[in-house]
């Protein structure tokens, strides 16, 4: 079942919001079909995310991640074995395959580290917003009677 959502209304009333259009309508697109490998996302601070990964069977040389401007991308990719070096399955229920996994990243949110222990990938993000961008107070000046001892030398501000 596919639902369409109009988003016209957002573009009347917000500026810049075709990012998260976009955003939502990758989201919806690609839903329940990437379901490997399983993850979780976590809010572990304020403006700190981590990232974990279930990649039993995986060594770190398997693994690729690259981070892109609003993009993380995690690729899997075990080495082809031929014959398995003489072992022989019953049962085969830990994933050999490969996998491409994306995450798209908020603005200013950036990768600070990832670890790799007991079959579970750790990927840490924080969001670092630019101190140009955060909230700033800006004061507000006076008539024109403020205006005038603002420009008059400070000795002469002391004297008035």
């Amino acid at each position: 079942m596919s639902t369409a959502f109009d988003f016209t209304p957002l573009y009347s009333s917000m500026i810049g919001v075709d990012r998260m259009v976009d955003l939502v309508e990758t989201a919806l697109r690609s839903g329940a079909s990437a379901s490997y490998p399983p993850y979780d996302i976590e809010k572990t601070g304020e403006d700190a995310y981590r990232i974990s990964l279930a990649l039993a069977g995986f060594a770190p040389s398997d693994l690729e991640i690259v981070a892109e401007p609003n993009l993380l991308v995690i690729k899997g990719q075990r080495p082809t074995r031929d014959g398995q070096g003489g072992r022989s399955f019953l049962h085969q229920g830990l994933a050999q395959r490969a996998f491409e996994r994306r995450f798209e990243l908020a603005d200013y949110v950036v990768v600070k580290d990832a670890s790799h222990a007991h079959g579970v990938l750790s990927i840490d993000l924080a969001r670092e917003v630019p101190q140009a961008l955060k909230p700033r107070q800006i004061p507000i000046r006076g008539g024109a009677a403020q205006q005038a001892l603002e420009l008059k030398p400070a000795k002469a501000r002391k004297a008035a």
